[in-house]
């Protein structure tokens, strides 16, 4: 859409923002502002969630120039006043399926869409990663990014790689389990069915390990003996702040079992998701490689 005939933008709320032109001065939750700025739009600030501290967690904000995109705060810091201190045009969050602002409380994003456009995108399992990512494009195509050929021609690479790597072990490839380490007696192991990013995997071959059903929705939560009694030959480990770190969980005891960064709360451009596909696919040749 064009300056002269503004702009308009319908969320997954089925809620339509509007402006007299295309909003240049962009907050997002920081999932939304990496993704927007890997599709070409740069966010004047971000925000974190009741995760996250005073800092940005850094496993979140992909490539984003930290030195120029304010980090407005996060959680019970959040109030409309912070928020609009960016003086943005227009707020971009997220949210898993129930149109409530993930990260923002409803007393402050109530009051907050009565001062600025707020688009809201559907992130929960509901839907595909590719159905998000072309979500999160439409909306950089309505603010003016340009596309990206180069990168969905090598995000096509990066699949078909993967599915090659996968394809090419005898008995279906190296047992890969997703976890986030909660201290050095207990990880979360994330059920793959629920996360679109790990179901892209399963779609081009990866065997991921199912927990046993129990408790828990996106998570089984087991302890050290459990989890690794799955029997992982890769681990895709949580690399968010509030996740503890790997080595606590693997101690110094055990087989060496590579190891690839994931982020549960993924970036859906296509080059932020070439480099993990890649990254899974230098993880399955080290095991096939022994």
């Amino acid at each position: 859409m064009t300056e002269q005939s503004g702009w308009r933008f319908s969320d997954d709320r089925g809620r339509q923002s509007t402006a007299s032109r295309p909003p240049a001065r962009v907050l997002a939750y920081v999932q939304a502002g990496a993704t927007l700025w890997g599709l070409g739009v740069r966010p004047v600030g971000i925000f974190g969630s009741g995760h996250d501290g005073p800092g940005p967690d850094t496993a979140k904000t992909g490539t984003l120039p930290l030195d120029s995109v304010e980090y407005v705060g996060a959680g019970s810091a959040l109030d409309v006043e912070r928020l609009m201190r960016a003086e943005p045009d227009l707020v971009v969050a997220v949210s898993y399926g129930d149109g409530q602002v993930y990260g923002l409380a409803p007393e402050t994003a109530k009051p907050l869409e009565e001062r600025v456009p707020v688009v809201v995108l559907d992130v929960s399992q509901a839907r595909t990663f590719g159905e998000i990512g072309e979500r999160f494009a439409e909306l950089a195509r309505s603010l003016g990014a340009p596309g990206r050929p180069d990168a969905e021609h090598n995000l096509d690479a990066a699949r078909e790689r993967l599915r090659a790597v996968a394809a090419a072990t005898p008995g279906g490839g190296p047992r890969v389990l997703a976890l986030s380490p909660a201290g050095p007696d207990q990880a979360h192991v994330a059920r793959p069915g629920m996360w679109p990013e790990l179901r892209v995997l399963a779609e081009l071959g990866v065997r991921l390990i199912e927990p046993a059903e129990g408790p828990g929705a996106n998570w089984s939560t087991l302890d050290r003996s459990g989890a690794f009694a799955l029997r992982p030959e890769v681990i895709l480990t949580d690399i968010r702040a509030h996740a503890a770190p790997l080595e606590e969980l693997r101690g110094s005891g055990g087989a060496w079992i590579p190891a690839v960064p994931w982020n549960p709360e993924p970036l859906y451009g296509p080059r932020d998701h070439a480099r993990f596909l890649g990254l899974v696919a230098d993880a399955l040749e080290a095991v096939r490689a022994g």
